[in-house]
């Protein structure tokens, strides 16, 4: 799935069931900058500042201990929904719930409400997965195989408006041959299909089910109602305790779960969209950490006065930022003004300049970092703005006299959009339009908010995210395969190609490395001839954290990031940092 409004993610990279980290040239930049330890009493003191002034009444001894366990985070985000049958917590780290499986630090699948990893059959057309034992939701009812039926039963369900279920074409039939057995069939061979099941499993019985792990008329009114959200009821090491919306989201931790508690008792994710006033907050004390775009997280460097007692980090992702270019614009649609726009523009500056280096150049919605990306879609054709310029001098694009080509009539001028409040889209877009401009088109740009993107976004050109670290599968299918144009947000540009469609379907529905790999690497070199977007680079995510906490630790990230999947994707295994 390509890029989500602020909310539970979509987005955000192949490996069958039990898939290890991909590694990349030269060991990439996934180093931590630890800031100084002499900061440590500056931390204490921002730390207190979130939580309400001593008055020397008997309350303080409690409310310096609940300071000393709680965090709080700086988020752009704020979710839509916390039901995971509408989309939260898809790709695991929902703290409130969890999955089958989940992964450790190198994404590796590991058990979670699973007792050990599956069982498949040897055509990989059956998994059979044994559940923990003494699991109980945060409710007191226990966890049973019939709660992860109707979990999955109701993804499927076209009554729920589910955007990721797509992902799970694959599955035919969910059995249970008792209470701790769930058995997945598979309609084919589905090669990612174990990393799908990190997806949070909800009770049926807070729906009114029966614990048939059917979904009714009733059940599925109950879903899409919304009441969920303010009474989760999960498995997870965290309950929700307070959500107002626009402002803040506190979970606290669960007393009844079935491993070890937390040491971080209390996370609160304070929402705050706009970058500066992110770190604003975050300088003055008023947060713990915060995600950042690079230039600004430079600011909190160690020898940085507000630098004093935080680290900045610095995780290595699957996620990407690139003009979608829709089909039906006339410019925008038109091959050799993707051709150009795709070969011409300086992608090494903006991981320079925009990027502060924190980054790397992107081609497609598959990652560098990825085991099946293609390097020789690099080189496949010349690049630099003089091929660009003879590609559209070729193509009948001449140069008017105030600089801007047009065709047949028709200027080569479109206008992108990119999310206000978003510092680095902006400067992303700037760096497009001022590279497109030497090109001879013309590139309004133009913030707004997400909601007035929405209408525009299949004429207008969007400066959007996306990327998955699990699978390429649950980033390309989505963004580029042609039963998903106008689908929202997985394919807005309404991209059709015969060829893409094929080579992702082949993809999808083999096990075998070899064909999968070769299937992405020629996927790759069609969208060099043939591109949908014009992708400029992948993040390196930048987090400022306090140095109060040990145990903190970044994953290969995918798009969702900066809510619950961060540095924070394992606060329920943070302890204090030594003294």
């Amino acid at each position: 799935m390509e890029e989500m409004q602020p909310g539970p993610g979509g987005t955000a990279g192949g490996r069958p069931a039990a898939p290890a980290r991909p590694t990349s040239p030269a060991g990439r930049r996934r180093a931590t900058r630890v800031a100084s330890a002499a900061g440590a009493v500056a931390l204490l003191v921002g730390a207190s500042a979130c939580t309400a002034p001593s008055d020397g009444g008997s309350g303080d001894a409690a409310e310096a201990a609940d300071a000393a366990t709680s965090v709080v985070i700086g988020t752009a985000a704020e979710p839509e929904t916390l039901n995971p049958l509408l989309g939260f917590g898809k790709d695991g780290s929902a703290k409130i719930f969890e999955g089958l499986l989940t992964t450790d630090q190198d994404l590796t699948l590991v058990p979670a409400l699973a007792r050990e990893l599956p069982e498949i059959s040897s055509d990989g057309l059956t998994y059979t997965f044994t559940l923990r034992d003494g699991v109980t939701f945060s409710d007191g009812e226990p966890l049973t195989a019939a709660d992860v039926a109707f979990t999955y039963r109701a993804i499927l369900d076209e009554r729920v408006a589910n955007a990721s279920r797509s992902e799970l074409d694959a599955v035919r039939a969910v059995e249970t041959p008792d209470d701790s057995t769930v058995v997945f069939h598979l309609k084919y061979p589905y090669a990612p299909f174990a990393a799908r099941t990190v997806l949070p499993i909800v009770p049926e019985h807070a729906f009114g089910g029966t614990a048939d792990g059917q979904l009714d008329d009733a059940e599925a009114a109950a879903v899409a109602s919304g009441s969920f959200d303010s009474a989760p009821v999960g498995t997870g090491p965290y309950l929700l305790e307070s959500w107002r919306k626009g402002d803040q989201l506190t979970l606290t931790a669960n007393p009844d779960y079935w491993g070890d508690g937390p040491a971080v008792t209390h996370v609160t994710l304070a929402f705050i969209p706009d970058d500066n006033t992110r770190a604003t907050r975050l300088a003055a004390g008023e947060l713990d950490a915060a995600v950042l775009p690079p230039q600004l997280a430079a600011t909190f460097d160690e020898g940085q006065p507000q630098g004093e007692g935080k680290r900045v980090i610095a995780a290595e992702s699957a996620d990407y930022r690139g003009v979608m270019l829709p089909m039906d614009n006339p410019v925008t649609g038109d091959v050799d003004i993707r051709r150009a726009l795709d070969r011409g523009i300086d992608r090494q500056a903006m991981v320079a300049d925009v990027l502060d280096g924190r980054g790397e150049a992107g081609l497609s919605a598959i990652a560098p970092a990825s085991q099946y990306y293609e390097p020789a879609a690099e080189t496949a054709v010349d690049r630099g703005p003089e091929a660009a310029a003879a590609l559209l001098d070729e193509a009948g694009w001449r140069l008017g006299a105030d600089g801007i080509r047009a065709k047949d009539g028709q200027r080569a001028a479109f206008t992108l959009l990119y999310p206000s409040g978003d510092t680095l889209r902006q400067d992303l877009a700037l760096a497009y339009a001022a590279d497109a401009r030497e090109l001879g088109v013309e590139v309004t740009v133009e913030g707004l908010t997400w909601e007035a993107i929405d209408g525009r976004i299949n004429r207008d050109a969007v400066l959007m995210g996306g990327g998955s670290a699990l699978d390429p599968d649950f980033v390309t299918y989505p963004a580029l395969h042609s039963s998903h144009a106008g689908d929202g947000y997985n394919n807005p540009g309404m991209y059709r190609n015969d060829e893409v469609d094929r080579l992702l379907d082949e993809a999808r529905r083999s096990t075998d490395p070899a064909v999968r790999a070769e299937a992405y690497s020629a996927l790759q070199q069609e969208l060099v001839r043939e591109p949908y977007w014009n992708v400029l680079v992948f993040l390196d995510h930048v987090y400022v954290v306090a140095d109060r906490w040990d145990n903190v630790t970044t994953q290969l990230e995918s798009h969702d990031h900066g809510l619950l999947n961060g540095p924070w994707w394992n606060i329920e295994d943070w302890t204090p940092a030594a003294s």
